[in-house]
């Protein structure tokens, strides 16, 4: 897997970061221990206004907000499309996402749709690949201690 030449710089990433509000999480799952699930739940606690889309969990609710099948049931602006789904499933989220003017398609670690980035770029989105949404937040924002990722203490021991 080839990382992506076209991903924004850390302070355009920050940038979006920090005037962004709005976040629909494609593949959210009500499975807590799912990164999905994760993710969202920290981006909610950091201010974020999370818009769970999962067509198998349409018309119920996780994290506080009702879930939806599809973007396109979304009305109200959303700043970026985060998307949990496989490489190959991203075209048509793109096509979405720039048809309701999302501000940034977001595919978390491990998808890269070319095709899909260069789509949303040319729409004019910021187009993120292969990254996580809440370990960029946390690294640009000093939150990388939460819930002990990298908090630079090396031990099996719990501090006394």
């Amino acid at each position: 897997m080839s990382t992506p030449a076209a991903n924004p710089s850390d302070a355009q990433l920050r940038d979006l970061l920090r005037s962004s509000r709005s976040i629909a999480v494609v593949g959210l799952s009500a499975d807590w221990n799912r990164p999905s699930h994760f993710a969202a739940k920290y981006l909610q606690q950091q201010g974020y206004r999370i818009f769970p889309v999962n067509p198998r969990y349409a018309g119920q609710e996780l994290l506080g907000e009702r879930c939806v099948a599809n973007l396109d049931e979304i009305k109200e602006p959303l700043d970026i499309v985060d998307v949990f789904r496989r490489t190959e499933d991203v075209m048509p989220l793109a096509r979405s996402a720039v048809a309701i003017g999302a501000r940034c398609l977001w595919q978390q670690l491990g998808v890269l749709n070319e095709e899909a980035a260069a789509l949303a770029r040319q729409a004019g989105l910021v187009s993120v690949m292969d990254r996580c949404v809440k370990i960029e937040h946390a690294r640009l924002f000093g939150g990388l201690n939460w819930a002990g990722v990298n908090t630079g203490v090396i031990s099996a021991r719990r501090p006394t």
